[in-house]
């Protein structure tokens, strides 16, 4: 880091470190080496404030900040976001039953074409990495 870099905050550290436990460092990796002068300020507000402040808070465990986000992320029909964390509440600990569980409460307070869009993007993920 050069002199006229500032050193990263604690909750700039945090963050990084939950999101690649999270996400694993193939996403974060390539989530920084795509950003650019357009996206790195995004890159870096993801990282410290959800990351660093919102997952990183000790208040709930990451079981069931998987389960809130998948069920915002199956709301608003955020497939590719869903996708990824689909990913991250397996490795969270969440078992495909647990994941199916929260898509059948989707579909009765979100509606089913909601639940139904989830259910086929999640379907997706648990294929390819069975595979």
């Amino acid at each position: 880091m050069s002199s006229s870099t500032p050193e990263p905050s604690r909750t700039r550290v945090t963050g990084e470190a939950v999101r690649r436990e999270v996400l694993g460092d193939r996403h974060v990796d390539a989530a920084f080496a795509n950003a650019d002068a357009f996206t790195g300020d995004f890159q870096e507000l993801l990282t410290t404030y959800a990351w660093g402040e919102i997952w990183g808070r000790p208040g709930l465990d990451r079981r069931v900040r998987s389960v809130i986000t998948l069920s915002i992320l199956a709301t608003l029909r955020a497939e590719t976001e869903l996708a990824m964390h689909v990913r991250a509440g397996l490795r969270n600990g969440l078992t495909p039953d647990e994941i199916k569980e929260v898509l059948l409460q989707v579909a009765i307070y979100a509606g089913v074409p909601a639940a139904n869009t989830a259910f086929a993007v999640a379907q997706r993920v648990l294929r390819e990495d069975a595979t």
